[in-house]
């Protein structure tokens, strides 16, 4: 049943909510933007494609093997192969520089968000793009807890949104169908929890009605994305020796203790602090409550930096990508049952708790809500600079490794180097499958006379016939090197 919801009036502003919610409004979308740019900006500048798993995916690209090296193994995430890594891989090609299609590769997987808002902003048809409004929230509040890390859920995340405003505003046309089935397409194919995020979109439309046209076109479109999803996992399936990993992996992705970390729990104790500082000083009569509170949160803040803070987002960014799991869509949501009471168009059933939604959105207020929003910026902000300057020292060390005359024969060649040899401090950095890949790409030319394994490392990227396959093949990385990485593989992947 469909109902008509009246508007109600605005309650009086008092002094913790006399911020209007246009300059809130316009602070989400600033932060996000702000967000998306720096992501392109911090990320290529510092070399960032290549932490983590993105060392293996950067070295796949400048040998021109992504699919052979590794997305055989995961065909239902063809979408970021497609967006970044065949682009790069066919620049490498053009211009024989292992550089510039690294490059390149970096360039398209960072700026996934902001594209992924210009989409949303095109095509959202909503009261006051409020779609766009929650996607540039989502960015701001949820990608610098992942970030840099390159994981499909980034793709994922940049999809859902545009996907999501198409499914609730595209033209009842061929077009407009056409536009939907593409992009649902694209979002089954980013990660598998693409294949959530779409039910997600799917749960909104069924708040217009089950039987509405928007709907049952986006189910159509969804059914028909997830068969070609599932001829193509069928049809393409992974080496024995990486299903058992994908499988585990999987389930940790799921896993609710993937939110306990220090910077999340830092974000939680600010957000506690600011709150009951605005309550105390509002109740004192002093001008500016909330300003005051805010004030005095960051400098306890810079005091617990600067004196004990020892923690540093860096492996935990990986767990961290479930964030992208379960936060677009309740914003989602939220944001929905919004534009279906500005259209009058709300379920009766849910005219209870969109009351309730915005008892509490008044009872915080928007000042209250912009002095939280800057708080969680601000914290983002800083994580993500302690990371970038770890990151740097980091690389250092490595290419310090790689390019010096130390050795650790008892790693299976006399021109292997161990990691651990790089200070335990810089450690929290270490990404113990990808470290030989890397050091391959931080070597002045891409020529290390070391190759920096990790010995703790239990899990081998490529067998030794890929290795043998990219080493006898022309590549814009010298054969030197790729003869380094053969033998690493063929010593534990026969």
């Amino acid at each position: 049943m469909i109902i008509a919801v009246t508007r109600r009036p605005a309650s009086r502003m008092t002094a913790m909510t006399d911020l209007p919610m246009t300059n809130l409004r316009r602070l989400v979308v600033g932060a996000g933007i702000a967000w998306a740019l720096a992501f392109v900006v911090v990320g290529v500048g510092a070399d960032l494609q290549v932490w983590g798993d993105g060392a293996l995916f950067s070295y796949a690209v400048a040998v021109r093997d992504t699919f052979g090296f590794h997305w055989h193994n995961i065909s239902g995430r063809l979408s970021i192969h497609l967006i970044a890594h065949r682009p790069a891989e066919a620049l490498v090609g053009l211009t024989g520089s292992a550089r510039a299609g690294i490059v390149l590769y970096g360039l398209l997987l960072f700026a996934a968000p902001l594209a992924g808002l210009g989409a949303t902003f095109a095509v959202d048809r909503t009261s006051g793009r409020r779609l766009f409004v929650a996607a540039c929230l989502s960015t701001a509040l949820l990608c610098p807890l992942v970030f840099p890390c390159p994981t499909e859920m980034w793709v994922a995340h940049a999809l859902f949104w545009p996907t999501l405003a198409l499914c609730h505003g595209a033209p009842l046309t061929r077009g407009g169908t056409l536009a939907i089935a593409a992009a649902l397409l694209a979002l089954v194919f980013s990660h598998e929890g693409g294949l959530v995020l779409a039910a997600a979109i799917l749960a909104t439309l069924a708040l217009r009605g089950l039987r509405t046209t928007r709907f049952l076109r986006a189910a159509a479109a969804l059914m028909l994305a997830l068969a070609v999803w599932g001829v193509v996992k069928l049809t393409i399936r992974p080496d024995d020796y990486i299903s058992a990993v994908l499988t585990t992996a999987a389930f940790r992705f799921v896993d609710p203790d993937n939110l306990i970390d220090p910077v999340v729990l830092l974000i939680v104790a600010a957000l506690v602090i600011f709150a009951a500082l605005a309550a105390v000083l509002a109740r004192t009569g002093i001008p500016a409550p909330v300003a005051c509170a805010l004030g005095a949160t960051v400098l306890l803040l810079g005091v617990y930096w600067l004196t004990l803070d020892h923690a540093l987002l860096a492996e935990n960014r990986y767990p961290l990508r479930t964030v992208l799991l379960i936060g677009p869509p309740v914003l989602a949501v939220v944001a929905v049952v919004r534009t279906l009471e500005d259209e009058g168009r709300l379920p009766a059933w849910l005219r209870r708790r969109a009351d309730a939604l915005t008892a509490l959105a008044r009872r915080i207020g928007p000042t209250i809500a912009a002095g939280a929003f800057l708080l969680i910026m601000l914290i983002g902000a800083v994580e993500t600079t302690k990371f970038v300057l770890a990151w740097r020292d980091y690389a250092d060390a490595v290419r310090r490794l790689a390019t010096g005359t130390a050795s650790d024969p008892e790693l299976g060649d006399s021109r292997f180097v161990s990691a651990g040899r790089i200070a335990p401090a810089l450690q929290r950095l270490a990404w113990n499958s990808t470290t030989p890949y890397l050091s391959v790409l931080v070597a002045p030319g891409f020529a290390p006379s070391r190759l920096v394994v990790d010995p703790t490392a239990t899990y081998f990227w490529i067998s030794c016939a890929t290795a043998t396959r990219s080493a006898a093949a022309a590549s814009a990385i010298p054969p030197d090197a790729r003869a380094l990485i053969r033998r690493l593989a063929c010593l534990h992947r026969p």
